[in-house]
């Protein structure tokens, strides 16, 4: 029997939730400021403000309304006054909020966006600004800027990649550190003349840089690949001094893979990190590693824990980190002994976001199937979990979600593959459901308990479908063996637990019509798209392909980032071409006969608009009922709230169309 005043969950309930982001614990450990982000439909965007709450859930209260947002919240050493990101004024600038009342001030005033920020210990400030790295002055920067606006010929030129990065076009400038002093006068630029950003491109926050305990310099994580940036995976760490007097030292000469995230301990003596083994492979483990500041010692700290930490947040006496990592489709909250390394998990279930040390407890955000993001706390020990805001128990109220639960099969060589379900929303088991058999990105991804705003299997459980979704082998969190084990391998190994893994899920639960089934992915998801289509061509009513390749080989030289490409597929295309045409949907066109929607995003330089229009113009030349969704203004994702509404309708009426007959 359903509940009065609810309905089953639908795209505009996803628009609906507010999005709590990057918690930040005071200094005397009381009380919690926040990012709560709201979607504005009619302006069609979402807005951010700040919000502040007492540790133990009391006293909520909304800091900031200005129409601009506010971002990138951070408390002063005193706790008196929380800085923050806003582009009050048509800039985004830092300002700061007296927490004791009275109106925001503003505390930079340069001529270029500030991209982000970190207090030093002294007061100063250092902020992260794109500049033309030869430019003298900020005001070179943006008198140059300005330049480029009033020409009239458009033409760009470039003698090194990347020409164009995750959805921008590069026009020359990076991404670097400035320190500003608190009594003011001039920026000093910490990497005059590099050629890198910091933080790094497309999406490193102010996470890769950090104080030293002294408050004189900064560490920072840097990509330093020269002419290689666009095929190497090498971020090594760097020491520079807040008063510019030393170029930025290296700390870790020798690396050549992925090193960032650094973060001293309370008590001064370690600067850990987080860093991967091989180079040019991005889904390597990080593992955390701690260096002695004073001798410059170094051990891992987590090699024997098969798992990739996905950030570090030492505990006030310096004894413990903790981190949060997928783990066997969840994404949970570890506990790591500083002294051995032992790993203890403190919440398995969910997904974790941003733990932050208050004391003994640790807060966090915290989602799952059923609930978008909520703070949490919970005890050093693992103890006394509880939920701090209920900022979206309202709406939750009026939502009948899908029950989920997962499942294991035996998958490509006989080995234990996770699987989640979703039944429909008012579930009747005497019923027959048609499914929708959703496939992950990456491919080094997973499909979890997470309350995803892309891909949430909620809407599809909420339109009457049973979900599907299976962490085929290159999913993460079940060991770096179980990873590493797609390359070189997308179209068998998960392939075959892709399709073991329907199997599993139609005998295993009678209620679904294996006779009325879509499958849709993206990215990875939209390549395994097309290539079931052609070397399955008969098990689907019909498919979804959000920006998935048509064609490997020449993915090869449309995307920007080739050092995956050459990891996944052994090399760069012309070296080993074999290894691009192994697994090509390209070469299975032939077979293809299964209705197919194809989405695309105009900005996508991941995955380039030609590759979807190249599919549809498969599909239509071969006479297969298919569309074409196009965002000329997304990305690789569908990120503005009214593209996403008609990207969830377009395809819930896609699927509709073919399994809800006969």
């Amino acid at each position: 029997m359903t509940k009065p005043d609810t309905h089953p969950f639908a795209v505009d309930d996803l628009l609906a939730m507010e999005r709590i982001s990057d918690p930040q614990v005071s200094p005397d450990g009381g009380r919690v400021v926040f990012v709560n982000r709201v979607t504005d439909l009619e302006k069609n965007k979402g807005v951010s403000d700040l919000w502040l709450v007492n540790i133990d859930g009391s006293d909520l209260r909304r800091l900031t309304t200005h129409p601009a947002g506010a971002s990138s919240p951070r408390f002063s050493a005193d706790g008196r006054w929380v800085y923050f990101l806003s582009t009050r004024g048509d800039s985004s600038q830092v300002w700061k909020l007296p927490l004791d009342g009275g109106e925001a001030r503003q505390v930079t005033t340069l001529p270029l966006d500030v991209e982000g920020f970190l207090l030093a210990p002294d007061g100063r400030l250092v902020v992260a600004v794109e500049v033309f790295p030869d430019a003298d002055t900020l005001e070179q920067t943006r008198e140059r800027l300005d330049e480029v606006e009033k020409r009239q010929a458009t033409g760009r030129i470039f003698d090194r990649l990347f020409v164009r990065h995750w959805d921008t076009w590069k026009d020359g400038r990076r991404c670097h550190l400035l320190a500003l002093s608190a009594a003011g006068g001039d920026p000093v630029d910490l990497m005059k003349g590099i050629e890198a950003d910091v933080p790094s491109k497309p999406f490193g926050g102010m996470e890769e840089v950090c104080c030293t305990p002294d408050g004189q310099a900064v560490v920072f994580s840097m990509g330093d690949a020269g002419r290689e940036e666009a095929w190497s995976t090498r971020h090594n760490l760097y020491l520079a001094p807040l008063d510019g007097s030393a170029p930025p030292k290296c700390l870790t000469e020798g690396n050549r893979a992925w090193l960032t995230n650094p973060v001293f301990s309370p008590d001064g003596r370690w600067l850990a990190y987080l860093a991967m083994k091989r180079p040019g492979f991005e889904a390597d483990r990080f593992r955390i590693v701690l260096r002695d500041w004073n001798s410059g010692e170094e051990r891992v700290l987590t090699e024997s824990w098969d798992r990739s930490a996905a950030g570090i947040a030492f505990a006030p006496d310096s004894r413990t980190i903790y981190t949060h990592a997928d783990h066997l489709g969840q994404h949970g909250l570890f506990a790591v002994n500083v002294a051995d390394g032992a790993v203890r998990a403190l919440l398995a279930d969910g997904k974790v976001f941003s733990p932050v040390a208050a004391g003994d407890l640790v807060v966090f955000g915290r989602n799952h199937l059923r609930s978008p993001v909520e703070l949490y706390t919970i005890r050093s020990d693992g103890s006394d979990l509880r939920q701090v805001t209920h900022i979206n128990d309202e709406r939750l109220r009026h939502i009948r979600f899908g029950e989920p639960e997962q499942f294991t099969f035996e998958g490509w060589n006989d080995e234990e593959v996770y699987c989640y379900v979703v039944k429909p929303a008012d579930f009747d088991p005497g019923k027959k459901y048609p499914v929708a058999f959703l496939i992950h990105g990456g491919p080094q991804g997973s499909f979890g308990n997470d309350f995803h705003y892309r891909w949430n299997p909620q809407v599809y459980a909420g339109a009457g479908y049973a979900v599907v979704m299976v962490d085929f082998h290159g999913s993460t969190g079940y060991g770096q063996d179980f990873t590493d084990s797609i390359s070189g391998h997308w179209g068998d190994r998960p392939f075959e637990d892709l399709q073991k893994g329907l199997a599993a899920a139609l005998e295993r639960y009678p209620w679904m019509d294996g006779q009325r089934v879509a499958a849709l992915g993206a990215s990875y998801g939209g390549y395994m798209i097309n290539w079931i289509a052609g070397n399955w061509p008969d098990r689907f009513r019909c498919l979804v392909n959000h920006d998935g390749n048509l064609c490997e080989r020449m993915a090869y030289y449309d995307t920007e980032e080739l050092w995956f490409p050459e990891w996944e597929h052994g090399g760069p295309e012309y070296e080993n071409p074999a290894g691009f045409a192994e697994h090509n949907p390209i070469d299975h066109v032939r077979n293809w006969n299964t209705p197919m929607l194809v989405i695309h995003g105009g900005r996508d330089y991941r995955v380039v608009d030609t590759q979807g229009i190249a599919t549809f113009t498969a599909l239509q030349r071969k006479g297969i009922p298919s569309k074409l969704l196009y965002f000329p203004d997304e990305n690789h994702w569908v990120l503005k709230p009214a593209n996403s509404r008609l990207w969830h309708e377009t395809v819930i009426d896609w699927i509709d169309r073919w399994t809800k007959v006969g």
